[in-house]
């Protein structure tokens, strides 16, 4: 068998690690592996392997760079990963929008990552479970519009997002005071309609990406999207609520049985049981759970759902590696 010389660049956080749990759990055949980070992680040891420092001269051999790293570091690294003749796969948002750069969620348009010219973007971890979610109902009709709201976890933020609500938990149980740090609230028993920076519009950069993202995933350019991003106190796993206009009417029926078929998806769609998506069956796992399908009582061509799945496996490390066995 054929192997590959991989290289992680930002293997030291959260997706970086989860991207070489699941290059081990899918069996990626991998020849050489390299685990890329900063200066103040060179010489850890992750899973017997040393971490090193990211430099322009690291991608030298290396066939598929899996980028976990950000805006900043992917963009000052690819021209260097590009004349190494690696393609980099990378999950920052440095590129998603550029024309020459696929946007690619493997279950919806996996012909976009052949188009490549040595860069291929992850999308972000919302839209790809959004998407995931309703590309059944395109296939159907076209989808025309999406109201969405996102529920995300605050392993979201990193790192530091985790720590922060087991602290705030911890404190809370302790009677002790709280300490706010990586976000600008308390986040314990609390929801902030807030994540990532505003836009001239109203909305934030995160919001803006559903539309811009899912129009590109979805080859449907004048797709509306209208989004409000909440982070909540859960550990892991997002959660949307999505109400989807199409051009010709869907049936609840029909929505379905296209996404019990549909390609990494799980209905769960069953109120009268209290069957439905929640982060704590999601998280860990690569399907998107859908359910709680239903007519939009405002719009007689649309129909509601809410999804959940893990936004740091297939809303990030899970989608890269599965671009990255596209090339193979």
């Amino acid at each position: 068998m054929k192997t590959y010389n991989v290289a992680i660049l930002g293997a030291t956080g959260a997706v970086g690690r989860e991207m070489y749990k699941v290059l081990m759990e899918r069996r990626f055949p991998i020849g050489k592996l390299k685990l890329l980070a900063s200066a103040r992680s060179a010489g850890k040891v992750l899973s017997g392997h040393t971490v090193e420092e990211a430099t322009e001269d690291s991608f030298r051999g290396m066939d598929i760079v899996l980028g976990a790293a950000s805006n900043d570091l992917a963009r000052r690294m690819a021209p260097h990963i590009k004349a190494a003749g690696a393609v980099f796969v990378d999950n920052s948002s440095a590129f998603r929008l550029m024309d020459d750069v696929p946007l690619v969620v493997p279950e919806i348009n996996p012909e976009d990552a052949k188009k490549h010219n040595g860069i291929i973007a992850n999308p972000n971890c919302s839209t790809i479970i959004s998407m995931v979610a309703v590309n059944a109902l395109k296939e159907l009709s076209p989808i025309e519009a999406i109201t969405a709201s996102t529920y995300q976890a605050v392993s979201g933020a990193g790192a530091g997002g985790l720590a922060e609500l087991e602290a705030q938990a911890r404190a809370y149980a302790a009677g002790e005071a709280m300490n706010v740090e990586t976000f600008p609230y308390q986040i314990l028993f609390n929801l902030i309609p807030q994540i990532c920076s505003p836009c001239e519009n109203g909305y934030t950069t995160e919001e803006m990406k559903m539309q811009n993202e899912g129009r590109k995933i979805l080859h449907l350019p004048e797709m509306k999207v209208t989004c409000t991003c909440v982070r909540v106190p859960v550990l892991r796993s997002h959660s949307i609520s999505l109400s989807v206009r199409t051009k010709e009417k869907i049936s609840v029926a029909a929505a379905r049985e296209a996404i019990a078929k549909a390609k990494g998806c799980k209905l769960v769609d069953d109120l009268a049981s209290k069957q439905y998506p929640m982060p704590l069956d999601t998280s860990d796992q690569d399907l998107v759970y859908v359910g709680r399908i239903r007519d939009d009582l405002t719009d007689e061509r649309a129909l509601a759902l809410w999804c959940a799945g893990d936004q740091i496996r297939k809303g990030a490390a899970t989608n890269a590696v599965q671009i990255a066995e596209l090339l193979l």
